[in-house]
């Protein structure tokens, strides 16, 4: 009877058992068509094997919690039952939102090793991270997004708002001007909406929640499309469909930076998800907003707005990237990101302020042959800034009318004084200036009438060609002029490389090996310099094709 019993209690544990594993191979392969989990995927250029040691061997513990499908629901079961403000860590908080499937992708393994094996790297972007990241993830969570989009900007920029790519791209979102422009972030003289925090996450989720619903509600083919555009995924989903296969991202012939970039995105969720399981420990972030947003009401000094919060400028324009001259715009945004501690003594102080102290000017009367370019010359601002602060289109100035100037302008941060050299063209980052414009003089011309049409003054046109301002021209005489528009040169340049990346004696060199996906800008970003640094050092072109295991050297900054 006891045998009988014992073959019968066999036979149904058999059965549960044969069950459980024809329902977990379901499970897989669901994940796989709907996630792209394929363990040898198709089609797929894997990055090369790092110089680390591999993390997925050596570092995942036995039994079930090696199994990388179970790391969502550990990390989850650890916090259950919050509301999503009871977090005491908003990494905790971003976790339990977390939605991604987990991939088991060699990919995905080899950026973990990556990151897994460059803490001081994360420990930067983390850092920064921490002003900007409560923010992302509060807008996710309202339009009901993956909380691991939250990472995005990890891989974007490092969390470096002053971040520039070779295509010109900006921002912790990196928008390229065109893609800006198409999401509503403007772009001026005063103002950059690519860098603005507020303004560009609302963009960045925007364009990721369109291509979500562009491409059949697969995450994976949006955050593709983020890198390499919309087009680009479309044109290699319309191939496969052509060609009978499969078009989940790990089948799609994609740019090779595009096959790198999704696995980094998932690889660095991963390791968000599970720290522990790979050695790295994250430091906590509070979860709680670092900044508000407060309404200023008009256009006001930087320096005077930082003096009422009472932090410095540069915490200020950290968090207001969008501005990158002495005052926020005269058209708006009408708005700035101030840690919260420091709100309530900005909103007041903003309050208490006259129009001359929002923005110190001083006011210029109009003299014959005055000009806004000589103006705006003789008070070492931009033509720009005289036309905003007055209301006044390219027309000529009126003799005696009044002119509000600013009365002088702060040195702005390093950072600062680069995006608005980016903006203002060649001249002013100190690479030459313009040619000089000739003017051959005609018959009845005078110095008043040339320097007039050219927008400059008599003084500065005399001054030019080495005559008096009374001087008689002849007919077929040659004289230099200012263009419309030209300003006196810019003190960019001397300032802004005293802060450029380190020299020897202020940093060290390490050498980077290139891996597969890489790209000059990628690698720049990495190490916190600039791109044109990075040619520098090792004598190439911007356009040079990088190869994997080619060698680069970088100039790090000592800590």
């Amino acid at each position: 009877m006891r045998s009988n019993q014992y073959w019968a209690l066999a036979r149904t544990l058999g059965t549960l058992a044969v069950a459980a594993l024809i329902s977990a191979c379901a499970s897989v392969d669901s994940r796989n068509e709907t996630s792209g989990g394929y363990a040898e995927p198709i089609g797929v250029v894997l990055p090369d094997e790092p110089t680390t040691p591999d993390l997925t061997a050596a570092a995942k513990p036995s039994g079930d919690a090696a199994d990388p499908s179970n790391l969502k629901d550990n990390a989850a079961a650890t916090v259950a039952g919050l509301t999503p403000e009871q977090y005491p860590d908003l990494l905790d908080r971003m976790r339990a939102g977390f939605q991604f499937a987990d991939v088991n992708n060699r990919a995905v393994e080899q950026q973990l090793a990556y990151y897994a094996n460059n803490p001081a790297y994360l420990e930067r972007t983390f850092g920064r991270a921490e002003l900007y990241i409560h923010h992302i993830v509060q807008e996710l969570e309202a339009r009901g997004m993956p909380l691991e989009l939250a990472l995005l900007p990890v891989v974007e920029s490092a969390f470096e708002p002053y971040a520039m790519s070779g295509a010109r791209a900006y921002g912790l979102w990196q928008f390229i001007p065109g893609t800006g422009q198409r999401f509503g972030l403007n772009q001026n003289w005063w103002y950059e909406g690519r860098r603005d925090v507020i303004a560009s996450t609302r963009a960045a989720l925007d364009y990721l929640q369109y291509m979500h619903d562009e491409f059949f509600d697969d995450w994976l083919l949006a955050i593709a499309g983020y890198n390499c555009g919309e087009g680009c995924v479309q044109r290699a989903v319309k191939n496969n469909r052509a060609a009978g296969k499969p078009v989940d991202f790990w089948h799609l012939k994609l740019p090779a930076e595009t096959r790198a970039y999704v696995p980094k995105l998932l690889a660095m969720a991963r390791l968000v998800r599970d720290p522990e399981l790979y050695g790295i420990a994250f430091s906590s972030i509070p979860n709680e907003p670092y900044f508000a947003r407060v309404d200023t009401g008009g256009q006001v000094d930087m320096k005077v707005a930082a003096e009422l919060a009472g932090i410095t400028p540069e915490e200020l324009y950290e968090l207001n990237p969008g501005f990158h001259r002495f005052a926020t715009p005269p058209a708006g945004p009408h708005y700035l990101l101030v840690p919260r501690d420091a709100a309530d003594a900005l909103r007041q102080g903003l309050a208490q302020l006259t129009p001359d102290e929002r923005l110190a000017v001083v006011l210029h009367t109009v003299k014959p042959g005055e000009s806004v370019a000589s103006v705006a010359a003789h008070y070492k601002t931009q033509v720009t800034v005289v036309r905003d602060l007055n209301g006044i289109g390219n027309g000529p100035l009126v003799v005696g009318s009044i002119l509000r100037v600013p009365s002088g302008v702060a040195t702005l941060p390093a950072k600062v004084m680069r995006a608005a050299a980016r903006v203002d063209g060649p001249a002013s980052r100190g690479r030459g200036t313009r040619r000089p414009v000739v003017h051959v003089v005609r018959r009845g011309d005078s110095l008043w009438r040339i320097a007039r049409r050219n927008g400059t003054d008599v003084r500065t046109l005399a001054r030019l060609n080495g005559i008096g301002p009374g001087s008689t021209l002849r007919a077929g005489q040659k004289l230099i002029v200012n263009s419309r528009g030209t300003t006196a040169p810019s003190s960019t340049p001397a300032s802004a490389r005293k802060n450029l990346p380190a020299t020897q004696s202020s940093s060290r060199e390490v050498t980077y090996s290139v891996r597969k996906g890489d790209s000059l800008w990628g690698i720049a970003r990495m190490f916190n310099v600039a791109v044109s640094d990075l040619v520098g050092w090792n004598g190439i072109s911007s356009r040079t094709k990088l190869m994997p295991g080619q060698r680069l050297t970088v100039q790090v900054k000592r800590r």
